[in-house]
């Protein structure tokens, strides 16, 4: 990971911010079709995103870098899929993927 240019964490409302830049977002896959998915944002906004070489199932949630194309079109560069339950402990991978549910903690 090139930690030189690190790239924003966008949503839908924030995107058109970052067009032509590399941004990283996380997305709810609402339908994937020959290389394209359209996901629902964490805002609650639709995404598209292309290029993509993996199919992703439908209600899975993906994390996607990439160009954003538009202000609301992300080119990806790279996709990791999170699986259905993002937000919470998966036994299977040894991982705590929470960075919603921490962020509405009050410490």
């Amino acid at each position: 990971m090139d930690t030189s240019t690190p790239a924003p964490f966008v949503n839908a409302e924030t995107l058109n911010m970052f067009v032509k830049r590399r941004v990283r977002t996380v997305v709810q896959v609402q339908g994937n079709e020959g290389g394209m998915v359209v996901g629902q944002s964490t805002d609650g906004h639709q995404l598209t995103i292309t290029g993509l070489d993996i199919p992703i199932p439908v209600s899975h949630f993906m994390e996607v870098f990439g160009i954003a194309e538009t202000n609301q079109s992300i080119r990806a560069e790279i996709c990791t899929d999170f699986g259905p339950n993002f937000g919470e402990i998966s036994h299977t991978h040894g991982l705590l993927i929470c960075p919603f549910v921490c962020s509405t903690m009050n410490y």
